[in-house]
């Protein structure tokens, strides 16, 4: 028997262990059984899970509970990631608050207590896993930077290289100076950020002429080589040619012709940084201008910034500013916003640096994945489909990705240099003098594989070659460019074809405000904490059906609770059911009465409904489907009915039926209350709830008629209801149906059995009817001394304010001269004066 009140502590406790030690999560690669697979998004080691993660999960349980239950063989294979850069911070953070320093400490050590931070944080990510309820198949577990994926990984590099796919080369790319390392375009987040544009004098050699510079960073000024105009750009043409001073500098640079120049920007004269912007870059090696390095590592100015070598950027620029003005070299200062790029991980601005670093050519693997996604039957299938376009513009537009980041922790490049010798290889080289490139891969590399490394590449495992392609892949829409994408070319290029049929799109959780989570505003939540006030089960159920696909949810705790009090009423009217039907050796769902065949069809309909919302993934719509049905015909209506005929072994049938069919529809929602409402169940088709058949819809059991007929009669309850509250009808009223249909549900429902009569009587009667019950209530109100004495002065005051507008509109003058709509408005509330005031004598 179930508890009397719904305890989510309770309820939880041990089914986790229960569910695990029944191998319920357990997939069987020689199983029959049609597979279905989805590999889980890995979340990154430096911590505990945040909301988002929570409902990637979430979600990817209920597609997984849903398709066993469906009859798949099912894998959900989970994973964590090694994410270098943020691990390495954390771990380098660990160390200096103990006084340790990273490069005094040594790789191999440094290593090993990335190793330590992972098994820490890898066993409160498990646990939390459990405390979510969710189905993972734990015997499958992978790490980012276990043996099978490292073995993959300088797989893929090795060939990529012997194809000429992957090379090393001297480029401009993103710099972190805190992490100190190259990031990807994906890993910089752009701001918008108040700043300026600074007018400098550029004068041209030997002449008081000057050409008017705007930039925007004055302290690179140090490693421009040439100032550009755009060769149809008549104001400057005699210029080209001669040459400029750098100021402060005091060095001749050319002024050359280049289109980057934009004529209808600023002053239509740029300054041209070849080894600080990556258009400049650009530049510099079309007219093969010289490259100045003249920053550090950390970003701090070095001895090609002369005199302010050693101060930051910020600095310097104050400085070269104050010099500028001292020399009168700074024209004016004109303020701007614009975007500026930032780490996505440590959140410093990105400084453009040339470094030689390991990139992949992209352009034939994004053509190849843009072909592909032109057939149906070959494509990644987005959900929902407009976010096919963001994979494809990054296709359209991709640039060779940088791999290498210089970092200790992660894959480090298997590559050896000796002299001017390089070796790539699975293994070392045989030989002495051989060094090892100290660099690591960009976590992503070997994300981009998880699809198909997880189950055993480049091994031809019997899990590869039953669960390749996944199935689904579910993510939030920010890292298609950085995750989804790469699996797919990888996918494409590695094993021939796309790496999931569907890519599960959601959005970003937001606080209830719209605005970002960040500690800054001190607005996170802690998924947990809600698991702890309200269960798992509230809170899988709210992230899963509160928005639809690829929306952002706004995180309103509220909502939360709603939930909580759904799973409260679930409880309470189970706990009816379940105390009713002890008895219940099987469900016979023979003789039915009206009402169990109108249930039964708005079952079967539910059902219906709700399997064409799962397919397609539309949870919101499919828990709506489910809450109307439970709440507004179960609980409100159907559970009512049956307490009048409870002893009948078809309302028994009928209520265990249709409770097990709403626990099914819940279970992928709900695991946790659902398991434990069915065990209770005398009668149930299946040990456990998750390893039972979804309902099926069974037209057989659809009664239209009688469906009609009871939504009639619940109408008629309704009407009949509000009419009394309405004029304050008291139990000793009497009833006379005008109709002859079997009004006996509605008599009992409404327990007016006593009240009605056979002949109409002599008193006033409210008509109550629906399409096809009809009736009068009558009865005569008995006024009391306070309501007559009411009466009386309203009836005074509507005869005065009668009598007020009748001569008001009597008088020609003012008819005649006031606006007509006030005129018209005047007598139509006279005739509703007139009207109420019969109406109360009466």
């Amino acid at each position: 028997m179930l508890e009397k009140k719904y305890n989510h502590e309770e309820v939880e406790k041990d089914k986790y262990e229960k569910w695990l030690s029944n191998n319920y999560f357990t997939c069987d690669v020689n199983s029959a059984k049609k597979p279905y697979c989805i590999v889980l998004p890995p979340p990154n080691v430096t911590g505990v899970l945040h909301l988002g993660h929570a409902w990637d999960v979430a979600l990817q349980d209920i597609i997984i509970r849903y398709k066993k239950m469906e009859g798949y063989d099912t894998l959900w294979l989970p994973g964590m990631d090694h994410a270098a850069i943020a691990t390495e911070a954390k771990v380098v953070k660990k160390l200096k608050d103990e006084g340790i320093d990273k490069y005094e400490y040594g790789r191999d050590k440094f290593v090993k207590a990335c190793w330590d931070w992972t098994y820490e944080h890898g066993d409160i990510i498990r646990e939390q896993w459990a405390k979510l309820g969710v189905s993972l198949d734990y015997s499958k577990e992978r790490f980012t930077l276990d043996d099978v994926v490292s073995k993959a990984v300088k797989r893929v590099f090795v060939d990529y290289y012997n194809e000429g796919l992957i090379y090393r080369g001297e480029k401009i790319i993103n710099w972190d100076p805190v992490a100190m390392t190259a990031l990807s375009n994906e890993e910089v987040i752009y701001s918008e950020e108040k700043s300026a544009f600074y007018h400098i004098k550029y004068k041209l050699e030997d002449s008081d002429e000057y050409l008017d510079v705007a930039t925007t960073r004055p302290e690179t000024i140090f490693g421009d080589t040439a100032v550009a105009v755009n060769p149809d750009d008549d104001r400057y043409k005699k210029y080209v040619g001669r040459n400029v001073v750098l100021p402060l500098v005091n060095k001749l640079i050319p002024v050359i012709t280049d289109l980057h120049a934009d004529i209808t920007k600023g002053t239509g004269v740029v300054k041209i940084t070849p080894a600080h912007d990556p258009n400049d870059f650009e530049v510099g090696n079309r007219h093969n201008l010289e490259r100045i390095v003249i920053m550090n590592d950390d970003a701090t100015m070095n001895e090609n910034a002369f005199k302010y070598c050693g101060m930051t950027r910020e600095e310097c620029r104050e400085a070269v500013l104050k010099d500028l003005k001292a020399n009168d070299l700074l024209l004016n200062i004109e303020p701007i916003v614009h975007e500026v790029g930032h780490s996505e991980r440590t959140g410093v601005m990105v400084e453009p640096m040339i470094k030689k670093q390991w990139f992949v050519k992209m352009r034939g693997l994004a053509d190849h994945v843009l072909e592909v996604q032109k057939d149906k039957n070959k494509k990644v299938n987005f959900v929902p489909s407009r976010f096919e376009k963001t994979m494809n513009h990054w296709m359209e537009i991709t640039y060779d990705w940088c791999i290498s980041r210089q970092l200790w922790w992660g894959h480090r490049i298997p590559a050896w240099y000796r002299g001017d010798e390089v070796y790539v290889g699975m293994d070392e080289p045989k030989g002495d003098g051989w060094i090892q490139d100290n660099d690591v891969l960009d976590t992503w590399f070997s994300s981009a594989l998880w699809p198909f490394v997880t189950l055993g590449w480049p091994d031809n495992t019997k899990l590869l070659e039953r669960y390749y392609p996944n199935q689904c892949l579910v993510t939030g829409y920010d890292i298609i460019p950085f995750w989804v994408n790469r699996m797919t070319f990888q996918g494409e290029k590695l094993m021939g074809q796309r790496p999931f049929e569907d890519c599960l799109i959601h959005g970003l959780i937001r606080d209830k405000e719209g605005r970002k989570f960040s500690k800054s505003l001190g607005n996170g939540i802690d998924p947990f904490d809600m698991i702890d006030k309200y269960g798992a089960d509230a809170l899988r159920y709210y992230l899963a059906t509160d928005v639809a696909p690829g929306t952002d949810m706004r995180f309103d705790e509220e909502k939360i609770k709603s939930t909580w009090n759904y799973i409260n009423k679930i409880w309470n009217a189970s706990r009816f059911v379940i105390s009713n039907i002890s008895d219940l050796k099987n469900i016979e769902l023979n003789n039915l009465k009206p009402e169990d065949k109108w249930i039964i069809t708005k079952y079967q309909k539910c059902v219906h409904e709700v399997k064409k919302f799962m397919d397609k993934y539309q949870f919101n719509n499919a828990s709506s489907s489910i809450y109307e049905f439970v709440w507004s015909y179960f609980c409100d209506n159907y559970i009512e009915m049956a307490k009048y005929s409870i002893d009948s072994v078809s309302t028994k049938s009928t209520l265990c039926y249709i409770l097990t069919g709403i626990l099914k529809m819940l279970q992928p929602f709900m695991p946790y209350v659902t398991d434990e409402i069915y065990s209770m169940l005398p009668v149930k088709d299946s040990s456990d709830i998750m390893i039972s058949d979804y309902p099926v819809y069974n037209k057989k059991l659809v009664f239209e008629i009688e469906e009609y007929a009871v939504d009639d009669q619940i109408e008629f309850i309704k009407s009949f209801r509000n009419i009394k509250a309405e004029n304050n009808i008291t139990k000793d009223m009497k009833v006379m149906f005008d109709t002859t249909d079997d009004n006996d549900l509605i008599v009992k429902m409404l327990k007016i059995k006593d009240n009605i009569v056979e002949k109409p009587l002599g008193i006033k009667a409210y008509r109550v009817f629906s399409n096809r019950v009809k009736a009068q209530i009558f009865f005569e109100k008995v006024e009391s001394d306070a309501e007559r004495l009411l009466r009386e002065k309203e009836i005074k005051d509507l005869e005065a304010s009668i009598s007020r507008r009748e001569k008001l509109l009597s008088n020609d003058n003012y008819v005649n001269k006031a606006p007509k709509n006030i005129v018209d408005m005047d007598r139509k509330k006279l005739e509703e004066e007139k009207l109420k005031l019969k109406e109360l004598k009466k």
